[in-house]
């Protein structure tokens, strides 16, 4: 993950309630703060303004996975993230939208003149844990394939947006991995994850 700003001045810490476990691990109030903190981030770049990334809540500074992804009208502008934990999901989330807009090389470099059309799509990761193949479930989990030092990923999502069935989820991941299409049979190592998936069109 890229440095932290030297020094920050500590942020104002905005009075949120607990998760809400009905409606997800995140309440409404975390979630508009963490969509909000995503853009946020690409807005200081640009106007070269350092960031403090002081969790505003025990909550927010828990560490989690987290993939940010970006759209532009509705067409994929972006996408990056991080499978394992390494800093507070109020870090990741900043850091890993930054990561999307300039460092997918998929895509030019998100520019200023973009930014108020931009959407934010977050997925905040649970922990890794083995699974076998009979047992995944098509739009809850997430799927990571592992074998011979290579390692592709999916999100939950990709399977339901795709229409896969089971099979063709193990199968496409293994080809995210760069490994033969069948080596979830042969050895590979399965681990899946869950995802709360929320963004700016869930908070109007």
């Amino acid at each position: 993950m890229s440095q932290q700003p030297e020094n920050p001045p500590p942020a104002p810490s905005p009075t949120i309630s607990e998760p809400n476990k009905s409606c997800g691990e995140f309440s409404a109030e975390e979630r508009k703060i963490l969509v909000a903190f995503a853009h946020e981030s690409l807005a200081a770049y640009f106007e070269h303004r350092e960031l403090s990334f002081e969790p505003p809540t025990p909550h927010l500074a828990q560490q989690r996975g987290v993939f940010t992804t970006l759209y532009l009208q509705g067409q994929l502008r972006g996408c990056v993230g991080y499978i394992f934990p390494v800093a507070s999901v109020y870090q990741t989330v900043a850091e890993t939208a930054r990561a999307a807009a300039f460092e997918d090389t998929r895509f030019f470099p998100v520019t200023e003149k973009e930014l108020p059309q931009l959407t934010v799509h977050l997925s905040i990761l649970s922990e890794l844990r083995a699974i076998e193949a009979h047992a995944v479930e098509i739009g809850r989990h997430g799927l990571l394939v592992s074998w011979g030092g290579r390692r592709g990923l999916l999100l939950p999502q990709v399977a339901v947006e795709n229409k896969w069935d089971r099979v063709t989820f193990l199968e496409q991941t293994c080809r995210k991995a760069g490994l033969p299409l069948d080596a979830w049979k042969k050895g590979a190592t399965l681990e899946c994850f869950t995802a709360e998936l929320f963004g700016d069109s869930d908070l109007h």
